[in-house]
């Protein structure tokens, strides 16, 4: 017979996981309405494209979340070992810590390169650069040597950019994992991030890929007051 104390602990990680992944849906989900208000004025075409990648992207995680409560109610109900719950526990944090950074990842996607010979590219145009591949339904995001995550944040200057404390120096190379022709849409609307890096005299090429990889990762964070609930 299973040992009581420690089917607990193993339900209450995977409560924990599955609160990551409300958590991350919830984020991006901000996000993605947030870079929607500055699209209003862009061609018709262009969008149909971004709210397809963008259905998709929704549908994923309201899937991922479904799934996770459904083998959670599973488990409870069947009284399964407490080898069959750390496997599916284990199996759900590794697929969430690509979204959270923690793991490497690989996939279908595109790869960025900006270049800024007279220095005058800024932290605001990288932001921009993320803000719309995140907004297209990319599920993960290196910039340079760094992994980006939720609480990434660019600053500096034109220049002197720096990401998580991080500088970065051009040619800035941006590697994303998601549904490539969504994403370099995304990047090539009219007034967009391609746009804006040439009006500051930079260059861009866009490439879309059947594998990128991302092997930056962001450290484990520990939360001080959040636990998770039941």
């Amino acid at each position: 017979m299973a040992d009581p104390r420690g089917h607990r602990l193993l339900s209450g990680t995977l409560i924990a996981v599955l609160c990551l992944a409300l958590g991350l849906a919830l984020v991006t989900q901000v996000r993605r309405t947030r870079a929607g208000d500055g699209l209003a004025d862009q061609r018709p075409q262009d969008l149909v494209v971004l709210l397809d990648g963008l259905r998709q992207r929704e549908a994923a995680l309201h899937k991922e979340i479904a799934e996770s409560e459904a083998t959670l109610r599973r488990l409870r109900a069947s009284g399964q070992g407490a080898g069959a719950a750390l496997e599916e526990a284990r199996r759900r944090a590794t697929a969430l810590g690509v979204l959270a950074g923690t793991v490497a990842a690989a996939g279908p996607g595109v790869r960025v390169e900006i270049t800024d010979p007279r220095g005058k590219v800024g932290p605001e145009t990288l932001l921009d650069a993320l803000q719309e591949l995140r907004a297209a339904g990319a599920e993960t995001v290196q910039v340079g040597p760094v992994r980006t995550g939720v609480d990434s944040a660019f600053g500096g200057a034109a220049g002197r950019v720096r990401l998580d404390g991080t500088d970065l120096s051009p040619p800035y190379v941006i590697a994303a994992v998601g549904d490539p022709p969504t994403l370099a849409q995304a990047l090539n609307i009219p007034g967009g991030v391609v746009d804006s890096v040439e009006r500051a005299g930079g260059g861009s090429r866009v490439v879309q890929s059947e594998r990128v990889e991302i092997t930056a990762l962001r450290p484990a964070r520990s939360h001080k007051y959040a636990r998770p609930a039941g």
